[in-house]
C-alpha cells in the first residue's frame, strides 16, 4: 500500500480531520519562512491530540540539530524531514544524536542529475519534490526514472492527479500540502478526497 502523508498541519481542526481519515503520516513545518510554520509549543499541543497510530514528521531547513533532538526526545515528532542544504556530515551527526527515528531528505528535482544525487543519499528515505518545495507545482516525473530506491513523491499532488501519479510511478509514499488546502488552510473534504484517490490506485 502506498503510504500517505498530509503535511503542514497547524490547527486543532487539521488534527481532528487526520484522526478521522487516518493517513500514515502527518507533518509539522518548523521552517520559519513557511506560512505553515508552527512553534515547538504549538506542535507539542497538536501532537497530544494526534492518534498515536499516525506518525508525525518534523519538517526542517538547515535547523540546529539540538532543536531537532529536543523535539524527538519530547515525543513531539517521530521522524525528521530535511528540506535545506543538509549534507552527509549533518545527517550522520543527526543520526548519532537521535538514534532510531527515520530521517527523510528532500530533493528538488530539476534534472536527471538531481534524481541521481537523491538516489545516493544516506538518509533512510528520500522525498522527490518540485524545485523550491511547497509551490504546488508538478515537476517532470520522467526524471525519476534514475531513482532505484523507495521515495516519497511530492510537488503539486492533488486529489485529481494522485491516482495517476501512483499508477505511473509506484512511489513508496505520496506527500501533499497545498493540494489539500482552500484559501491557504487545510480542507477536510480535500484531505478525504486525496486519501481516497491515493488508495484507489492501490486497488
Amino acid at each position: 500500500m502506498t503510504k500517505i502523508k498530509l503535511c503542514g498541519l497547524s490547527r486543532p481542526g487539521d488534527i481532528q480531520a487526520a484522526n478521522e481519515l487516518m493517513p500514515d503520516y502527518i507533518g509539522f513545518v518548523f521552517a520559519p519562512k513557511s506560512r505553515r510554520y508552527v512553534s515547538l509549543e504549538k506542535a507539542a499541543e497538536l501532537k497530544q491530540m494526534l492518534d498515536p497510530q499516525i506518525r508525525a514528521a518534523g519538517v526542517f531547513a538547515d535547523e540546529d540539530p539540538q532543536m531537532i533532538e529536543e523535539l524527538v526526545s519530547r515525543g513531539v515528532i517521530d521522524m525528521v524531514q530535511l528540506h535545506g542544504r543538509e549534507d552527509e556530515a549533518y545527517i550522520r551527526n543527526l543520526r548519532k544524536r537521535l538514534g532510531s527515528p527515520l530521517i527523510i531528505q528532500a530533493f528538488s528535482i530539476r534534472t536527471e542529475q538531481d534524481a541521481e544525487r537523491a538516489d545516493t543519499s544516506i538518509a533512510d528515505l528520500i522525498l522527490a519534490d518540485s524545485p523550491g518545495g511547497g509551490t504546488g507545482e508538478v515537476f517532470d516525473w520522467e526524471l525519476l526514472g534514475k531513482i532505484q530506491r523507495p521515495y516519497f513523491l511530492a510537488g503539486g499532488l492533488t486529489p485529481e492527479n494522485v491516482t495517476a501519479a501512483v499508477n505511473a510511478l509506484r512511489p513508496y509514499g505520496v506527500d501533499v500540502s497545498s493540494g489539500i488546502e482552500t484559501d491557504g488552510y487545510k480542507d477536510k473534504e480535500k484531505m478525504k478526497e486525496f486519501i481516497l484517490a491515493a488508495s484507489r490506485a492501490d486497488e
